[in-house]
């Protein structure tokens, strides 16, 4: 057998070897030399920038046309006094805006942030936004604020993180941007400093969301389409834009964009589930009718299709509620025009379920293990009725029926158990509803028969839940 050597390369292929690894490290360097340029390119430009693309919507302006900004502060006029009609409009738009869900995390702190938002990333905490000097957007001027609503930059020069969802605010007019600050300026100012975020590394390096932007956001204010009514553009600006309805209704990519493919097609928020609200017919709101999706959005309860609970509750509580009828109508056409997307059901949610009679059954029958018949007529069929069908018909404050429910008929019962948790408050216009919370009471097995139970009886016979994803569910910050 011959015995081979390895043979030492001859120079010239050390020579190739060296110019290549230089080629690479070259190349490298200039990469980096090119972005070190853009990014000071936008350090220096950025506060400069003036945006004239501004279109008026003309008639798809709902309420009292903005008045024109004045030269002392968007908040106020050239005497230093608050505009009342700049103010009362800037009030309206932050409850189009929903603001005050995400900047309250204590109800005797309006406005002052400190609400934890959880990301794969880590934890985000929402800045205090009252006219505080030292610990709020005090000292912030028009400019400051227009920017970060705009562009995603902070006061000084900080890229924002996108759970403040300025990829949707940014087409909101400089003239309503004006008007909400205006009406923050009026706030009672609260010192309060809400926690640092505690973010991964790297993700707690800011300048790194100038590639999420890249990728996820396109700068520029809303647009109308001339080929559609002012009524369908007034609800692309309200839904694209200030209610910012893609941020819980579209799934996201890797990079916890957006996936513009998939909009408004449902997606997961904190263990609750933002149902499809595109016009497909089985998977989302296809076969609702103009009137009762208004109905919803102003109530949160449509009788034998849907209660708001959750985080759509407190839209419902925080915003909906207070739109007028040309905003909510213009929403609801807009919503029924976009692409219909498929989510996989076969059946729409809302046509599931037949009365039960299984209390006959329970009947001097001893019970052993964890029945889920028998915690229903314990803990539920007070207010739903042991036949399902709810108490109360379809007045306002009525305890809803589970047949022909979108919660009980969807193919996974996360909302449903996570209502048995955490139960249900909203308060609007035309109720008070209450649902106690059954999270202290029952075990994750105990809330699993019950979901099971419900959705086998009066809904989706296919969705089912383990006690081990109920405590998944439980575990999850709200």
């Amino acid at each position: 057998m011959t015995n081979k050597t390895s043979r030492v390369p001859p120079a010239a292929s050390l020579a190739r070897a060296m110019r290549r690894r230089l080629l690479q490290v070259g190349a490298l360097a200039a990469a980096f030399s090119l972005f070190a340029l853009y990014v000071a390119w936008r350090a220096v430009d950025e506060p400069a920038l003036n945006h004239n693309d501004e279109a008026p919507l003309m008639q798809a302006y709902a309420d009292d046309a903005v008045p024109p900004a004045q030269p002392v502060g968007a908040a106020g006029t050239a005497s230093g006094a608050a505009d009342p009609d700049l103010v009362k409009r800037g009030a309206y738009l932050a409850r189009a805006g929903d603001c005050v869900a995400c900047h309250t995390a204590n109800t005797s702190r309006p406005f002052a942030g400190g609400l934890p938002i959880v990301t794969p990333f880590g934890t985000i905490y929402t800045p205090n936004i009252t006219p505080d000097p030292d610990t709020g957007i005090g000292q912030w001027s028009d400019a400051d604020f227009l920017r970060a609503m705009h562009e995603g930059v902070g006061k000084s020069g900080e890229r924002l993180y996108p759970a403040f969802p300025y990829a949707e605010y940014t087409k909101v007019t400089s003239q309503d941007v004006q008007a909400i600050r205006a009406y923050l300026n009026t706030l009672t100012p609260i010192h309060y400093t809400p926690p640092r975020n505690d973010m991964k590394f790297p993700f707690n390096q800011r300048w790194l969301m100038l590639f999420w932007n890249l990728f996820n956001f396109t700068e520029g204010r809303f647009v109308p389409d001339p080929k559609q009514s002012p009524e369908w553009n007034r609800g692309a600006y309200l839904v694209q834009g200030l209610a910012h309805c893609e941020e819980c209704h579209t799934p996201r990519n890797f990079m916890q964009g957006l996936k513009t493919t998939d909009r408004f097609s449902g997606a997961a928020q904190g263990g609750w589930h933002a149902f499809n609200i595109t016009p497909d017919k089985n998977s989302g709101v296809g076969n609702w009718s103009d009137a009762e999706l208004v109905s919803y959005l102003s109530t949160g309860a449509v009788p034998a299709r849907a209660n708001a609970a959750g985080p759509m509750g407190e839209v419902v509580a925080d915003s909906t509620q207070y739109l007028t009828s040309e905003d909510l109508n213009s929403i609801v056409i807009y919503l029924h025009s976009v692409p219909p997307v498929s989510g996989g059901e076969t059946h729409p949610r809302d046509q599931w379920g037949n009365p039960a009679h299984d209390v006959t059954a329970l009947r001097g029958h001893e019970i052993t293990g964890v029945n889920g018949a028998q915690l229903f007529v314990a803990n539920c069929a007070s207010c739903h009725n042991w036949t399902g069908q709810g108490v109360g018909a379809s007045a306002p404050g009525a305890y809803p029926s589970l047949i022909h429910n979108t919660t009980v008929g969807a193919n996974d019962s996360n909302n449903l158990a996570m209502v048995i948790l955490h139960g249900v408050n909203r308060t609007t216009k035309q109720a008070d509803v209450l649902m106690p919370a059954f999270g202290g009471e029952l075990t994750d097995e105990q809330v699993a028969a019950v979901a099971n139970y419900v959705t086998k009886q009066f809904g989706n016979p296919q969705a089912s839940l383990t006690a081990q994803q109920v405590g998944k569910l439980r575990a999850q910050q709200q």
